[in-house]
């Protein structure tokens, strides 16, 4: 059997753990102490994050996601494939390193998308985006450590909060969603999601991408009122009318 070799290590910024990137053969893989936060080999449900997302925004002009986490750009690769080639998207990576090996040794299988003219790269935290935004995107994806129910990294706990939630209500534009990947079911942040203001549907979905594998869980969020919400129906006057890795 081929051996795995060790191409790179990181630290986490706010020195929150070591990040190492592996290589055997052709696959390659994210570790984080003795957990594979990510193989190449295992994309199926980055994918769908971007795609189930990409495809509720129907045919809307100049569409402009954002994606929270690089990794091994796969979520990237399906939004560039989902959306019109008016539509742009900009990824968030914490970690430096990360982005190195993108362009790095792992360059093969980012299959240049990253010097795609519709891809804006920003390394930072996708919380202080987020907040900064105000009717920014029209959609916002997260696959940011292994989600809300299993973070790796204490700071990333407020994307998932009320306030990182009503955050992102702001920065989406009328009608967006907010698509949240996770390793696994969560009742606590759906009832969350629904105290937010957001209607949500569950998705789950295979890290393979077929019908085997570990199953993973994909939010669909979409903002019912106030900031971010979709435009009201027009009704008659005095007449009251009235979506969350590694």
């Amino acid at each position: 059997m081929i051996p795995w070799v060790q191409l790179g290590a990181a630290r986490v910024p706010g020195g929150e753990g070591e990040l190492r990137l592996m290589r055997r053969g052709g696959e390659f893989s994210i570790m984080a102490g003795a957990n594979e936060l990510m193989n190449s080999r295992l994309g199926g449900s980055e994918k769908a994050l971007a795609s189930l997302a990409v495809k509720r925004l129907g045919d809307r002009p100049e569409p402009r996601v954002l994606i929270g986490g690089l990794g091994m750009g796969f979520t990237l690769r399906a939004a560039l494939a989902e959306l019109g080639a008016d539509g742009q998207v900009v990824v968030v990576e914490l970690v430096p390193a990360v982005i190195d090996w993108a362009r790095g040794p792992m360059g093969e299988i980012f299959e240049g998308s990253l010097a795609e003219s519709r891809v804006t790269l920003h390394q930072g935290d996708v919380a202080d985006l987020i907040a900064a935004a105000r009717s920014d995107y029209d959609a916002i994806l997260l696959d940011v450590d292994n989600g809300p129910g299993a973070v790796g990294r204490a700071a990333n706990d407020g994307l998932y909060s009320m306030g990182g939630l009503a955050a992102a209500r702001r920065a989406l534009r009328p009608g967006g969603v907010l698509a949240v990947w996770s390793a696994g079911p969560n009742a606590d942040f759906i009832r969350r999601l629904g105290k937010a203001g957001y209607k949500v549907e569950e998705a789950p979905v295979r890290a393979t991408g077929t019908a085997r594998g570990a199953r993973h869980v994909i939010w669909l969020a979409t903002p019912t009122d106030a900031e971010g919400a979709a435009p009201r129906p027009a009704t008659a006057r005095g007449s009251s009318a009235r979506y969350s890795r590694r």
